[in-house]
């Protein structure tokens, strides 16, 4: 944990963020290069990204100044008060579906057949990011005594800590590695839901190890665990609807190619008619 300036010029936290959005851009580029698509969709992607994350952090501000609020309303409504992933990956989410909406009859390539990729440049982005959060101090699980405890500058002075932001990023690692493969050598379709779920799941769990308080929401449960709860939700109805979505397409093919061959066998038959 290194929450000082580098040269006094910058903190590790923002380099390790700066790189997690680089990593995020190269995969999407080099995604659109292996898979061949169309270079203005590619494009299109990638700044409709840069305006996405741009909201995104606004986003994350004001979820949390939101949580805060409903925490302690007597303070006030006050943003600058903290970022909350969730919140930035909703807002963030929110404002990509908007413009993709808008501009999406300019290109020949669906969003539904790009679903895949979005995980993993999400992945490997938050896994830096969270590496970040690691030297910046933030994001800290609670106090313990065990090995793997880490030393850290909490609200409470330096305390030895479950370094739930390293877990974290080991995680998402991983995540983004079964995601790429899957991708890349599988053209696997539900990336996208399995890391709805994985991650949903995930994040729930974790929030109970972790201290740093974000707030209220939803009495019983941190902000986290309700939209992890909405993740999973999410993505076990996004594997159903395009599993349904897949099965009506292939159901529509076997009908297409049925009726032809009906219609080669009746021209068949007519033909046989004649010739005797």
């Amino acid at each position: 944990m290194y929450p000082y300036k580098i040269f006094n010029l910058f903190y590790l936290y923002g380099l390790m963020i700066a790189i997690g959005l680089l990593a995020a851009f190269i995969v999407l580029f080099y995604w659109g290069k292996k898979k061949k698509i169309e270079d203005k969709f590619v494009d299109f992607i990638f700044y409709n990204g840069i305006a996405s994350i741009i909201v995104g952090f606004g986003a994350a501000a004001l979820f949390q100044a939101t949580y805060n609020y409903i925490e302690n309303p007597e303070a006030g409504f006050q943003l600058g008060g903290g970022i909350t992933f969730m919140g930035g990956l909703v807002g963030g989410v929110v404002c990509f579906l908007g413009i993709y909406f808008i501009f999406r009859k300019r290109f020949k390539t669906k969003l539904v057949d790009t679903l895949s990729m979005f995980p993993c440049a999400i992945l490997i982005g938050h896994a830096f990011g969270r590496i970040g959060c690691f030297f910046a101090g933030c994001c800290h699980g609670v106090e313990t005594d065990a090995w793997y405890g880490v030393q850290m500058l909490t609200a409470w002075g330096w305390q030895k800590v479950v370094p739930t932001q390293l877990f974290e990023a080991v995680f998402l690692f991983l995540m983004f590695g079964i995601c790429f493969y899957l991708l890349m050598k599988k053209d696997f379709k539900h990336n996208l839901s399995l890391y709805l779920v994985s991650y949903g799941i995930f994040r729930f769990l974790i929030e109970y190890v972790r201290a740093d308080h974000r707030g209220e929401f939803v009495t019983g449960i941190s902000p986290s665990q309700f939209w992890g709860i909405i993740m999973i939700v999410a993505g076990v109805a996004l594997y159903l609807t395009l599993w349904l979505l897949e099965k009506r397409k292939k159901g529509k093919q076997t009908k297409e190619t049925n009726e032809m061959n009906e219609t080669v066998e009746t021209i068949e038959e007519v033909q046989k008619e004649m010739e005797e």
